[in-house]
């Protein structure tokens, strides 16, 4: 009689399937064609895993060899690292266990603010990483009395250690030589996101600094050197390993740090432009943006016209402040052949600028977002509409939301003349009360990311295994968790439009041309666009559920 041994007996895919409803399999991550893809797989980190979930999957893995090496792929297709002596370590851990890191296919790297002297950063062009931090023990003391009094229980010691770590890591380039090793360990990596993290002490420092403007001669904690840093040794270490990712994304890049780089470009870096498939970068809310974006036409174009696999791309503004350059400034009338997904967040246009970039990709554009997007004087959204519904072949969905008009915008700006913190990059809850929210730890030490699209750390592990919580329920309410995603299509799913069955309501409820959209030049309502959304695409907006 055979001998029976219980859950030994399952076939591996059963096995899978088990850790599946244990845990999401992180080895399917979101596919660039659909419409989760920036606001998962992009601009956030996956969500932390609950205590539950965790000792269940290390029970699994403690069971034998067999199911250590099943549970292994549910561990380690992302990895996420910050910047510091800890993060490093447990990085270079990885990376040394080959039978781990192969599983590696998306990297989150966390990099806090630089703590620097006021007046003191330098990019010296004969060693760009060599940064001089010259903020001594002796120069922060000078803050500690008033600090210490002003900031309650945060102990002012942790500044010091944390001041310490970073100098010693960017003069050793202890960050460079790890990020290497990982990166050429990890060979089946796909996407690498720079994101930015900050925990309460460094919130709670940089607020009091900020209220002290006589304290910013000694100390910053400045995100362009960091955003800078951080970028220029991750390229270095893709550029060295020669690894096959293709995906790369920023929810906050700074336009000062991008200059910078883009001055110090190495003649290699094309080969990882060549490579690219996906590129999701939203510029935060840096001094004159025009002119800082202007001086980095040339960077995109070279970029651009190297990118030539190019599918997913998308490029953010602060939605309080949109550009105002002409589109293609930055995008120099390239034509990509591949792709299928076109975002753009924060900007002034004209119709004929979006017409004309659509043209371009009419073959193959499935999803088109326009976000934050205001039309010039002498321009019309019924017309960008028009086109958008008759011309393009394969076009799923548009994402309209809070479209406008500029003058409409100006004028409301100049009622209110106060600054507002801008969106999360990937679009927040269009709820005026929600701006200044912020989220912090969830109470098992994790990363929850702000409205402002910074991730906040509390954890007293300094976050290295920390992550983002991600809402990303199906809703198209202004106020729910639909008001998060990016929006960018699912391609050949059964609930495209384009597959869709149509209503029984004989399109009584459609509107027959232009005329009928309501478009008035001067303000788009919610509802209006959630209309347009779905005329565009010929999906009926009386029964359809998006």
């Amino acid at each position: 009689m055979a001998k029976h041994t219980g859950i030994l007996d399952l076939s591996n895919e059963l096995l899978r399937i088990v850790l599946e409803h244990i845990e999401a399999d992180p080895d399917k991550l979101v596919n660039i064609d659909r419409r989760a893809y920036l606001s998962q797989e992009s601009f956030r980190p996956p969500p932390a895993p609950t205590r539950d979930q965790v000792e269940d999957i290390g029970a699994f893995r403690r069971t034998c060899k067999r199911f250590s090496e099943l549970g292994i792929p549910h561990q380690f297709a992302r990895v996420t690292t910050r910047f510091s002596a800890k993060g490093f370590r447990r990085l270079e851990g990885i990376a040394e266990q080959a039978h781990l890191a192969k599983h590696v296919k998306k990297f989150s790297y966390m990099v806090p603010y630089f703590y620097v002297e006021g007046s003191s950063i330098v990019f010296p062009c004969s060693s760009y990483t060599a940064y001089l931090y010259r903020v001594g023990r002796e120069q922060v003391r000078e803050l500690l009395p008033d600090l210490q009094a002003r900031l309650g229980s945060l102990d002012i010691s942790n500044f010091l250690r944390k001041i310490n770590d970073q100098k010693e890591i960017v003069r050793s380039e202890e960050d460079l030589r790890v990020l290497k090793k990982a990166i050429s360990a990890f060979t089946s990596l796909q996407h690498v996101q720079i994101l930015r993290v900050q925990d309460r002490e460094d919130s709670a420092l940089l607020s009091f600094i900020r209220q002290h403007d006589d304290l910013t001669q000694l100390v910053e904690l400045r995100w362009p050197p960091a955003c800078s840093h951080s970028t220029k040794t991750l390229g270095e270490a893709l550029l060295a390993s020669r690894s096959p990712c293709s995906r790369f994304s920023s929810p906050m890049l700074s336009p000062q740090s991008a200059i910078i780089l883009a001055e110090h470009l190495p003649q290699s870096i094309s080969t990882l432009f060549e490579r690219l498939t996906c590129l999701e970068l939203h510029f935060d809310d840096g001094t004159d943006l025009d002119n800082r974006m202007l001086e980095l036409s040339g960077l995109f174009k070279l970029v651009f016209f190297a990118a030539k696999n190019m599918q997913a791309l998308h490029l953010g503004f602060p939605s309080h402040r949109p550009l105002s350059l002409p589109l293609e400034s930055i995008y120099h009338e390239v034509r990509w052949e591949k792709l299928v997904a076109f975002g753009v967040q924060g900007w002034r246009l004209d119709a004929d600028e979006i017409i004309n970039l659509a043209r371009r990709h009419r073959e193959r554009l499935k999803g088109l977002r326009l976000r934050d997007v205001l039309l010039k004087e002498g321009s019309m959204w019924k017309d960008v509409l028009a086109f958008l519904r008759n011309d393009m072949l394969r076009l799923d969905w548009v994402s309209l939301r809070r479209i406008g008009y500029t003058k409409k915008f100006d004028e409301q700006w100049a009622v209110t003349g106060a600054e507002m913190p801008d969106d999360p990059p990937g679009g927040a809850s269009e709820s005026d009360d929600e701006s200044d929210n912020m989220s912090y730890d969830d109470g098992r030490g994790s990363v929850v990311e702000s409205i402002n699209g910074t991730a906040h750390d509390t954890s007293s592990s300094e976050g290295d295994e920390a992550s983002i919580f991600d809402d990303e329920d199906i809703s198209d309410d202004e106020h729910g968790p639909a008001a998060h995603e990016m929006d960018f299509p699912p391609l050949n799913s059964p609930d495209t439009p384009a597959s869709a069955p149509w209503c029984n309501c004989n399109g009584q409820s459609y509107p027959e041309s232009t005329d009928d959209l309501g478009d008035d030049g001067v303000f788009v309502s919610n509802a209006q666009r959630k209309l347009w959304e779905k005329w565009v695409v010929r999906r009926c907006p009386e029964h359809s559920q998006r």
